[in-house]
C-alpha cells in the first residue's frame, strides 16, 4: 500500500474510522487487568483474539498478515517485552515483576483499520524503566500535538526527536507511524525524526498513527530470527506507544482514545 497517493478520507470514512479506532483501544482497556506477573505473552493474545472476535465482532488485522510475501504473522496481537522494539510474537514467555511490554493491537472492522499500541509495567520496574516509558509517551503526545492542516509531516518526527534525544534516549529510525483506513499500511510515512517544515503537508481527513519507538540505550537494532521480531542490538529496554490521529479543520483528533485510555498530558491544550 505504501507509495501510493494519501487518501484523504470523506466524511462517511471517517465515522467509520473512529469506530474500528475505538475498537482497537477497547481491546487494550480490556487486557489491562490481566498484564501482570505469572501470565504468557500467549496466553494475553489469546484472551484479546477471543474478546476481538467474540465481543466486538471484529477481526485481527495482524492474525496472518503478509505484506511482502514472507512468514505469515501467526497471532492476534503484537507483544514486545523489554528489549523487544516492535512485533513480538506472543509464546510461552511468562511475564515477570519489572518488565515493560508495549501490547499493538490492530482491528478491522467493516473494512476499516484501528490501530493502537500502549506500554504496561508489571509490578515494580526500575527508575530507568519508568523514565523510558513516560519519556516515550510524552513524546507521542508532543507528536500529536503539532498536528494541524498546512504543518508538515516531517514537524512531527522533529519534535520527537527534539524530545527524546536530550532526555538521553535514542529514536529507531527504521520504523515509522503510517497512514491507515482501508488499507493496513498507507501513505503517508511518518518518522519519528526529522526537520520541520519537510514531508507531505498536512490536510483535512488525512488519517495517520503516530507510535514512536524509543529507545534507552543506542538506537540500532537487529530482527530475530522469526523475521519479525526487532530489538535493541545493545539490549537496551524499548518502549512505545501509539494513537491514530485524524487532521480535521482546526487541528486533530486522536481516534483511538477510551475510557481506559492514559489521559493526555496536562500540558496539552485541547485542539
Amino acid at each position: 500500500m505504501l507509495g501510493s497517493k494519501i487518501v484523504i478520507k470523506t466524511k462517511d470514512e471517517i465515522e467509520q474510522m473512529r469506530l474500528a479506532c475505538r475498537d482497537s483501544a477497547l481491546v487494550l482497556d480490556y487486557i489491562a487487568p490481566f498484564v501482570k506477573a505469572g501470565v504468557t505473552t500467549e496466553y494475553l493474545d489469546t484472551l484479546m483474539l477471543r474478546y476481538i472476535e467474540d465481543e466486538l465482532g471484529d477481526i485481527s488485522a495482524c492474525l496472518g498478515y503478509n505484506p511482502g510475501g514472507g512468514t505469515p504473522y501467526p497471532k492476534a496481537t503484537c507483544i514486545s517485552v523489554n528489549h523487544q522494539i516492535c512485533h513480538g510474537i506472543p509464546d510461552g514467555k511468562i511475564l515477570k515483576n519489572g518488565d515493560i511490554l508495549n501490547i499493538d493491537v490492530t482491528v478491522i472492522r467493516n473494512g476499516f483499520h484501528g490501530d493502537t499500541s500502549r506500554m504496561f509495567m508489571v509490578g515494580n520496574c526500575s527508575i530507568a524503566a519508568k523514565h523510558l516509558v513516560n519519556v516515550t509517551f510524552d513524546a507521542m503526545w508532543k507528536g500529536i500535538e503539532v498536528v494541524r492542516p498546512g504543518a508538515h509531516i516531517g514537524d512531527i518526527g522533529h519534535v520527537i526527536q527534539h524530545f527524546a534525544e536530550p532526555k538521553g534516549c535514542s529514536i529507531v529510525r527504521e520504523f515509522c507511524g503510517h497512514g491507515i483506513g482501508r488499507g493496513f499500511h498507507e501513505e503517508p510515512q511518518v518518522c519519528h525524526y526529522g526537520k520541520m517544515g519537510t514531508g507531505e503537508v498536512m490536510k483535512p481527513g488525512m488519517i495517520f498513527t503516530i507510535e514512536p519507538m524509543i529507545n534507552a540505550g543506542r538506537k540500532e537494532l537487529r530482527i530475530l530470527p522469526n523475521g519479525w521480531t526487532a530489538v535493541t542490538k545493545d539490549r537496551s529496554l524499548s518502549a512505545q506507544w501509539e494513537h491514530t490521529v485524524l487532521v480535521t479543520e482546526t487541528g486533530y483528533e486522536v481516534l483511538t482514545m477510551s475510557p481506559g485510555c492514559p489521559p493526555a498530558p496536562d500540558w496539552i491544550k485541547t485542539p
